[in-house]
C-alpha cells in the first residue's frame, strides 16, 4: 500500500514539475524585433534614395537597409526647393500590446545633414518637424528650427513626456510612427553654371547603422503590465486574475488539481 502511495505522489510531482518546465520555455521565445523591456530601443532603417524607411527593435538586424548608412534626397535643380515629406513606419506589427512607464520620457535621437540656403519672407518655409503617431492619431508634434543650413552632421534628440493616452499601445492597430516633414529654397546660381556651383541643396537622414556611430533610435520606457483580468487583451483570467503574468501557471495548476483529487480519491478508497 505504501509503494503504491509513493507511486502516486511522484506522479503528482513530475506533473508539476512539467508545468513549471514548461514556463520560462515558453517566456524565453522573445522576438528580438519586438519591445520589451529588456529590448525597448527602436531602431531606423531605410534605402539610399530615402522612399522607403522602416523601425523595428532589433539593432543587429539591418536587413535591406542603405549599406552606406544613411537615406538621401537630392534637389540639383537651380534654386529647387528642399521639399520632404515621408514617414517611417513599423516593419512588423506588435504582437503583444506595449506599455510604457506614466512617469518616463520617450527619447527620440536622430541624425541629420541637410543643405539648404535662407528663406525669405516671400518663400515657403517648414522648418524640421516631427509627428510621433501611434497607430492613426499624433500624439506628439515638434519643429526643430535650429537643425539644417550646413553641410555638417546634426544630432536631434527629442524628449516627449509619457502621458495618459500613450501608456497603452495596442498590438495590430497602435503601433507608433514617425513623420519628416521639412522644406526650405535650396541655392539659386544666378550665374547659370550649376556645373561649378552649388544649386538646390539635399536632405540625409542616418540610419542606425550609420559609420559614424550616432546614436539613431528612440528609447520607450517600457514596463510589464497587463489589465487584470485581460491579459493584455487576450481573454480574462481565472478570478481576475493576469494571464501572462506565470507562463505555464494555469496549465500546471489545472494538473496539479486534477491529480490531487485522483490522490485523495484512491487515499480514501
Amino acid at each position: 500500500m505504501q509503494g503504491s502511495r509513493r507511486i502516486q505522489a511522484l506522479g503528482l510531482v513530475l506533473i508539476l514539475a512539467c508545468g513549471t518546465i514548461a514556463a520560462p520555455a515558453s517566456a524565453q521565445a522573445v522576438d528580438p524585433k519586438q519591445p520589451s523591456v529588456e529590448n525597448p530601443h527602436m531602431h531606423f532603417w531605410g534605402t539610399n534614395q530615402l522612399d522607403q524607411c522602416w523601425t523595428h527593435f532589433d539593432g543587429n538586424d539591418s536587413a535591406g537597409s542603405a549599406a552606406e548608412g544613411y537615406g538621401e534626397k537630392e534637389f540639383t535643380g537651380n534654386g529647387e526647393q528642399v521639399d520632404v515629406d515621408f514617414t517611417c513606419r513599423i516593419q512588423d506589427n506588435f504582437k503583444q500590446d506595449l506599455y510604457l512607464n506614466e512617469n518616463g520620457s520617450i527619447v527620440i535621437d536622430l541624425e541629420f545633414q541637410i543643405e539648404h540656403a535662407a528663406c525669405s519672407d516671400t518663400q515657403e518655409c517648414q522648418d524640421l518637424t516631427l509627428t510621433l503617431y501611434k497607430g492613426t492619431t499624433a500624439v506628439a508634434k515638434e519643429s526643430f528650427p535650429q537643425i539644417g543650413g550646413s553641410d555638417a552632421d546634426e544630432h536631434l534628440r527629442w524628449e516627449i513626456m509619457v502621458v495618459d493616452n500613450m501608456s497603452r499601445w495596442n498590438k495590430s492597430a497602435e503601433e507608433p510612427s514617425i513623420q519628416f516633414e521639412f522644406s526650405k529654397p535650396g541655392w539659386t546660381d544666378f550665374t547659370g553654371f550649376c556645373v561649378f556651383f552649388l544649386c538646390g541643396g539635399w536632405f540625409r537622414l542616418y540610419y542606425s547603422n550609420n559609420d559614424n556611430n550616432a546614436t539613431v533610435e528612440a528609447n520607450f520606457p517600457v514596463v510589464n503590465l497587463t489589465e487584470p483580468g485581460t491579459g493584455g487583451g487576450d481573454g480574462g483570467g481565472i478570478g481576475g486574475a493576469v494571464d501572462d503574468a506565470l507562463p505555464g501557471f494555469g496549465l500546471s495548476a489545472g494538473l496539479g488539481a486534477l491529480a490531487m483529487a485522483a490522490f485523495a480519491r484512491r487515499k480514501q478508497e
